[in-house]
């Protein structure tokens, strides 16, 4: 996307000198995406964004990932994983493959400053409220919020509620964006894409932090995990433009496509990550032929991995179940899925559906977890034959 921001004190031409009202030297940082040929934006710091002091190696335990053998359908009830921790370390990673991990968190304290240049997070609210701070200013989120932060942005969650928050996090290995189709050429979104720059809510100004060091940021590389350890606070950007930079997008303000027969899953595409799309199941109106069958049919999913998570509401197709708000389904490439027994009928007479998912597909099969394995439904495997 090329949608372009302009936050704060920015000079009039790029690379050039730039001082502050003290007439101090503002350091000038290219953030970019893919060499120097992708989005980027100017980042002015007020110190030298490179003075570190120290780095060490740091052990972040995750549960490993097995491979998904013999082939099963699951039932993951996260809400079961004990809760506790920040919105970083105490993340359970439940799936993953070469290019996404999906991992749950129920965070009960602000996070430590954070670093992942392995590749861009999409974190998904279900619950709680919480104030992103980052080196481009913050952002305040709640249930239903996503945001997209980029690769390398530093950054911290605070929690500014009573209760914790529950996410789901997926961290790409690569980028995630916009999708290519609801884009103009030069980056706007189009008019019949189910959500506008409107919608997105970018950080409205500088978050300035005048502080000594030293500052620790915990950083997530593509090899493993390190701390550096920062002469001054990262966070003394004064300005900054680009169209690389964290946002925040309601589900809520995701607009559904509704037909008189039932549209595919595409419809509901909100991201796009190499290797994987994110979908927006959200509450609308039934199909409305007097025929229509108002739950997906069952689908063989012959190229991609399914993972729903089921956020809110009452999730009919997958009545009788076990289903709750927080539980996440694996259905793998090789296993045909469709409604659970007795759901097409207690469709008959709906108008409208009340159910709040995300949905991530996946081209390469996803592995799966101890922390998974260690909360799923072992019954729900056969829950499709419990009527047969």
């Amino acid at each position: 996307m090329t949608y372009y921001v302009r936050v704060g004190d920015v000079p009039r031409k790029r690379h050039t000198w730039h001082r502050d009202a003290s007439g101090a030297r503002l350091a000038e940082e290219l953030m970019g995406e893919e060499g120097f040929s992708g989005a980027s934006s100017l980042l002015y710091h007020r110190h030298s964004p490179s003075a570190i002091t120290a780095v060490e190696e740091v052990s972040v335990p995750r549960s490993a990932l097995t491979a998904n053998e013999p082939l099963l359908p699951w039932h993951v009830v996260a809400p079961k994983l004990e809760a506790g921790g920040d919105m970083v370390t105490a993340r359970r990673v439940l799936f993953g493959n070469r290019d996404v991990t999906l991992c749950w968190v129920a965070a009960g304290q602000s996070s430590d400053l954070y670093r992942n240049a392995a590749g861009d997070e999409l974190v998904y609210i279900q619950s709680g409220q919480a104030r992103f701070e980052s080196v481009f200013g913050c952002i305040e989120a709640g249930a239903g919020d996503y945001l997209l932060i980029p690769a390398s942005t530093t950054h911290r969650w605070a929690i500014t509620g009573d209760t914790e928050v529950r996410a789901l996090v997926v961290e790409g290995w690569r980028h995630i964006s916009i999708p290519a189709r609801y884009l103009t050429a030069t980056g706007q979104l189009r008019e019949g894409a189910p959500f506008c720059e409107r919608d997105l809510r970018v950080p409205a100004g500088p978050h300035v932090v005048d502080e000594d060091g030293p500052v620790p940021v915990l950083v997530r590389g593509r090899q493993g995990w390190s701390r550096h350890t920062h002469a001054r606070h990262p966070f003394d950007v004064v300005g900054w433009d680009g169209s690389a930079y964290p946002f925040a997008l309601s589900i809520r303000d995701f607009e559904p496509i509704v037909g008189r027969i039932h549209q595919p899953p595409p419809v509901h595409q909100t991201f796009a990550g190499e290797g994987f799309v994110v979908c927006s199941f959200v509450p609308r109106l039934f199909d409305f032929d007097p025929d229509a069958i108002k739950v997906p049919y069952h689908h063989a999913n012959v190229d991609s991995d399914e993972v729903l998570f089921y956020a809110e509401g009452d999730f009919m197709s997958r009545r009788g179940a076990g289903i709750q708000e927080g539980s996440l389904t694996l259905h793998p490439a090789g296993f045909v899925h469709g409604p659970q027994p007795g759901s097409v009928e207690a469709s008959v007479g709906a108008t409208r559906t009340e159910e709040t998912a995300v949905m991530v597909d996946t081209f390469s099969p996803l592995a799966v977890s101890g922390d998974a394995r260690s909360v799923a439904d072992s019954e729900y495997p056969w829950s499709w034959a419990r009527d047969v």
